[in-house]
This record gives C-alpha cells, sequence and structure tokens, in this order.
C-alpha cells in the first residue's frame, strides 16, 4: 500500500517515449515515510539507489499533505544544482512536464544567457532576443509543418571555475523574470553550450538554433575545454552536431566592452555601426580568429541584425 503522500518521479528514460526500469520503490516509499524534513533530505533518499542504476530524475510530481507547503519549483532546481538532472523545464503557461515533453520531436531554439541585469534598457534586448530567434528559424523551416518552440536557458552551475554555484533562491528569482515575458525556461545542470545541444538532440532531430549575445559566442571560442580530450575542436564539433547553428545577437558597443574587461579577453576587435556590433563586424587575432571566421563563412554563426526598435531606443 502507497502512503498518503506518493511521490511520481519520471526517469530520464521513460517520459512517454521508452519504457526503462525504475528499480525497486523501497527508496520512493521510504523518503516518503521518514525523510521530509528537507527537500534536500527527501531527494537524496529518493535518489539514493536509483542513481546506482545511472538513471536520472528530470521531473517530479508530489501529492499528499506532507508536501502542502512544498513548492516544486525549488524542489526540481535542486534536482539539477545537486546532480540528478541534466535540466529541468518551467513553462510559462500551462502544467510542468519533464524537459522531454517540451522537446519531444520539436524544432528548437535555445537562448542561453546569465539575465542577471534588470535594468530596463537590458529588459528589452531580453524581452527581444528569443522572439527574433524563433522568427530566424521559423523563416528558415518556411512552408513546413514545424514550429519553432522557444526557451531561455539559465544554468545551475557557476559562471566560472572559481566561483560558488549560484544559490536557488537566485535562480528562482531569474527565471521567474523570464516566465514573465511569456517565454518557458529550461535550467540546465552544466553551463558549455555543447551539453545543451546533447541534451536537446536527445528528443528531436529536427533543427536546434542558439540565440546568444556576442559575449557568450567570445565566452564559448575562447574557453579551453581541458576536461575533453580534444579541447576546444571537440567541444565545437559537439556544439554544432545534428542541424545546430548559432543565431548571433548583436550588442551595445558598451555592452561589450563590458564583458570582455570582466573576461580579460584582450584579443577581439570590432567595428561598430551606430553603436552596435553584430557579429560580422567582430574579429578575432589569429590562429584562433581562422576558426571564427570559417564559422561565420559556414553559416555555423549567422549573424542578426540590429531590430529597429532597440536601435531607435539606443
Amino acid at each position: 500500500m502507497f502512503p498518503p503522500s506518493t511521490l511520481h518521479a519520471w526517469p530520464l528514460d521513460d517520459p512517454r517515449m521508452t519504457r526503462g526500469r525504475v528499480g525497486s520503490l523501497t527508496p520512493y516509499l521510504y523518503a516518503a515515510f521518514y525523510q521530509l524534513q528537507s527537500k534536500e533530505s527527501f531527494l537524496e533518499g529518493v535518489a539514493r539507489d536509483v542513481v546506482k542504476e545511472r538513471i536520472e530524475i528530470d521531473y517530479i510530481e508530489l501529492r499528499g499533505p506532507a508536501f502542502e507547503n512544498w513548492d516544486r519549483r525549488t524542489l526540481l532546481a535542486h534536482l539539477v544544482s545537486a546532480g540528478f538532472a541534466e535540466a529541468v523545464f518551467s513553462p510559462s503557461k500551462g502544467p510542468a512536464v519533464p524537459p522531454s515533453e517540451a522537446l519531444y520531436k520539436k524544432a528548437v531554439v535555445l537562448a542561453p544567457g546569465y539575465f542577471g541585469h534588470v535594468d530596463a534598457a537590458h529588459a528589452r534586448v531580453h524581452a527581444r532576443l528569443l522572439p527574433s530567434g524563433i522568427r530566424e528559424l521559423g523563416n528558415e523551416l518556411g512552408e513546413t509543418k514545424l514550429e519553432p518552440a522557444g526557451f531561455f536557458c539559465l544554468t545551475a552551475a557557476p559562471a566560472a571555475p572559481n566561483e560558488t554555484p549560484p544559490d536557488i533562491p537566485g535562480l528562482l528569482r531569474r527565471i521567474d523574470a523570464l516566465l514573465a515575458t511569456g517565454a518557458d525556461v529550461l535550467l540546465f545542470r552544466r553551463r558549455e553550450l555543447y551539453h545543451m545541444t546533447a541534451l536537446v538532440n536527445r528528443y528531436t532531430t529536427a533543427p536546434v538554433r542558439f540565440v546568444v549575445g556576442l559575449s557568450l559566442i567570445i565566452r564559448a571560442l575562447d574557453d579551453p575545454y581541458g576536461n575533453l580530450e580534444g579541447n576546444r575542436l571537440e567541444a565545437l564539433a559537439r556544439l554544432f552536431a545534428q542541424n545546430v547553428r548559432i543565431c548571433a545577437y548583436p550588442m551595445t558597443v558598451t555592452d561589450l566592452r563590458q564583458s570582455l574587461e570582466a573576461a580579460s579577453a584582450s584579443s577581439w576587435e570590432w567595428n561598430e555601426n551606430d553603436g552596435w556590433v553584430s557579429a560580422a563586424e567582430l574579429r578575432r587575432v589569429a590562429p584562433l580568429g581562422h576558426l571564427f571566421a570559417y564559422l561565420l563563412a559556414s553559416n555555423f554563426i549567422v549573424p542578426m541584425k540590429v531590430p529597429a526598435a532597440l536601435r531607435a531606443d539606443a
């Protein structure tokens, strides 16, 4: 017999796509009865045995009086920050579902970033960032029946190896701000773009497009990727796997210069156009500059124009 408060945890390899074996119900029953002191102890109790079987928990549904005061969004964020899931999904409308259901067989636009700025100028950029990528992919798909699905993307990983990970309340504040724009949000465990590619390609073979600011492209190219045997080249090969491109959103000169100074990236040059810089106007010194030029010429990186509304506001 199930306890009065029950847990429904969908494993990664099950969510209505394949049938996977979750294993014994023992950890679920034990956690539901004896490990309700906190969300952390509850999840650790649930995951203790299933993680041994290399199964991720990317969605949890809680029912019963024992969970009435629990915030499910906090629980989902903890799944990612504790390493139980590669990503979790937060919808702006409708019920929460596993990431697999949000991504399944869809053409996808991902807008990754930190999204920590709260001033009006950055809010206008954020409000136009994802829709511009969706329009770009929609024009590319033309008369096909695929309608792009767009997601803002945050990460629970630290912004740099020597920094501390963001706390869950801070993550939820940023998620709420993005949900307020009417867009859906994916929270990823790791910050590298190629990990996002790998997650999305589990569930769709349709086109995948990133829409990012120039600062994130610069970071993606400058990172050494010492954790990979093939370093930078392997990371880029993973990133652009299976019909993936990056739509490069322009930045103001001021924002670009500030981001380069913060990252101590001094090897980039640019031409500006009315105070804005596009990817086509960005250059990097050799030898990495040759690789950047190749990605541009091959349309792996697609420069986007400054929206007229933003140019008018500048």
